[in-house]
């Protein structure tokens, strides 16, 4: 591989040169960017449902040149793009493309203001990842035909992102097994990277318990029944009364997903719905296992059954030192966006009307590469199911700037500028540092060498990859298909339409921005 990439990198362009081109021939795909970015907001399209999001994004990318494998691992809306000119090394690109429940929210408008009451939106910036990926791949497609580049790209969707769902699945399927370095991205409010394992940074195994009993008349004969939502219920509290002697890095929480049918029927049937979250393998197995005993033990109490299923898993990210240090530089060479006072009185207004932490409005700087924290320095967080490929390859995680800081998170004021030139203008920054990277890694087989001699000899020398899923264990792709058929109807008839209008904000008909 190093020798065929070297005899490659003598034959192109300068690499200044060839990174000049490309960032001229992203700043050209700028209106393609913006009409990825307010479709797929548009689209608002929960986990595993997101089928018109798949659809777009697949004819895109063939219109483009990429060849396309849809349905793979057992999920109907996921795919792998592929388009190569021969030989190594691969790059893998992904990023997530589902949306979060009743996030619906108007773009511009910085208050709570839904498009439809209740509906899905992408109140976590979902939408603008694959404008950032995408447009960087065509870029790329482009120049490595033009000067014989040689090299392969594949490009993943994050398919059921929120449910922590997939990327175990896809692993387990070989999607990534010729991949050498894997490019993921993230909305955010900054503009960074990161190596290591992170502060707030947890693994986690996502499970559903369901008991079964046995019906009965809840006022008539109460005796012959046996409730599985008792079950449920003393699993639960047991569950709680365990927390304390939990270590403090952990987070756990659960829902009851099915409670029984009506209050007169001992409900037959009940399932809890747990996340069990760590900062490493080991101990997710641990809590896992602890829930196990608590259902167990529940059934003893109630004279039930219970059956599990893992739904979904995520280890804790483990990001590459040399991946990132040479992103880094090119998040330096690309720097922020320049924020016009439109884009930074949405900012402030919305960090007002939330009583934000900080209300100084956009950031005007990029994050600074620092080391991680030290292992004692680690606290419990949050989860992204990226974590399971950052420990099969080397990987690195980009936050582009393409959000308002300060927000809560999985809310409705997180959709506010995810279709806005906010959101158009990062994305287009986070597509220059995602071609540029690419184009180190094209040209320069060295880099590809560095990136798993630090994987294999300080990141996994000693803690090796094991699924928390099991062979038997399969895609829940029936999840969020009642909460999409409840609302799609009502969602198309404000699908974003570019034939006729330039910007979603301008078919909604809002004035940008709009504030108290």
């Amino acid at each position: 591989m190093t020798l065929g990439l070297a005899a490659q990198a003598q034959q192109a362009p300068p690499l200044a040169d060839l990174k000049k081109e490309a960032l001229a021939e992203i700043d050209k795909r700028q209106k393609l960017v913006q009409e990825m970015v307010d479709m797929i907001f548009s689209f608002a399209e929960l986990g595993f449902q997101e089928f018109e999001t798949s659809r777009y994004l697949v004819k895109i990318l063939r219109d483009n040149g990429f060849t396309v494998q849809e349905g793979v691992a057992g999920m109907p809306t996921a795919w792998v793009a592929t388009w190569s000119n021969g030989g190594k090394p691969t790059i893998g690109f992904i990023t997530d493309i589902d949306c979060i429940p009743r996030a619906s929210q108007k773009p511009g408008v910085a208050y709570h203001d839904p498009i439809i009451e209740n509906a899905p939106g992408h109140g976590e910036g979902h939408n603008s990842g694959m404008a950032v990926n995408v447009a960087a791949a065509i870029t790329l497609k482009q120049l490595m035909q033009k000067h014989n580049l040689k090299g392969t790209l594949k490009i993943y969707p994050g398919v059921a992102e929120e449910l922590v769902a997939t990327k175990a699945f896809f692993i387990r399927a070989g999607l990534m097994k010729d991949v050498d370095i894997m490019l993921g991205v993230h909305v955010g409010s900054e503009f960074g990277t990161s190596w290591g394992e992170g502060a707030m940074n947890t693994g986690l195994v996502s499970v559903q318990y369901t008991f079964k009993g046995e019906a009965a008349h809840a006022a008539g004969a109460p005796w012959r029944g046996r409730s599985a939502l008792d079950a449920v219920e003393l699993m639960n509290t047991g569950w709680n009364f365990k927390r304390e002697h939990l270590r403090t890095q952990q987070r756990s929480h659960y829902v009851i997903s099915n409670g029984g049918d009506q209050p007169n029927v001992v409900p037959s049937e009940a399932t809890v719905w747990y996340y069990f979250r760590e900062l490493d393998y080991l101990h997710i197995r641990e809590l896992m296992e602890l829930g196990d005993t608590m259902a167990k033990g529940a059934t003893l109490m109630t004279g039930t059954t219970m059956s599990k299923r893992i739904v979904g898993s995520a280890w804790n990210t483990h990001f590459n030192k040399p991946l990132a240090e040479v992103q880094y530089k090119n998040i330096e060479m690309v720097g922020m966006p320049q924020w016009s006072e439109a884009d930074q009185a949405l900012a402030k207004a919305l960090q007002k009307e939330i009583n934000a932490p900080k209300k100084e409005g956009l950031s005007s700087k990029i994050e600074n590469l620092t080391d991680p924290p030290k292992e004692d320095q680690r606290k419990g967080g949050g989860s992204d199911d990226v974590g399971d490929i950052s420990w099969v390859m080397p990987m690195v995680y980009m936050r582009y700037p393409a959000n308002i800081p300060g927000l809560p998170g999985h809310h409705w004021a997180n959709a506010i500028a995810m279709a806005t030139p906010i959101a158009h203008k990062g994305s287009t920054a986070g597509a220059k540092v995602q071609a540029l990277t690419a184009l180190d890694y094209l040209t320069q087989p060295k880099l590809v060498d560095d990136a798993w001699k630090y994987f294999r000899e300080v990141q996994t020398k000693e803690q090796k990859y094991m699924p928390l899923i099991a062979a038997e264990d399969q895609p829940a792709v029936e999840l969020n298909k009642e909460k999409m058929d409840k609302f799609r109807d009502q969602m198309k008839k404000f699908y974003y339409d570019p034939s006729k209008y330039g910007t979603y904000l301008e078919q909604l008909g809002i004035k940008y921005p709009t504030v108290r």
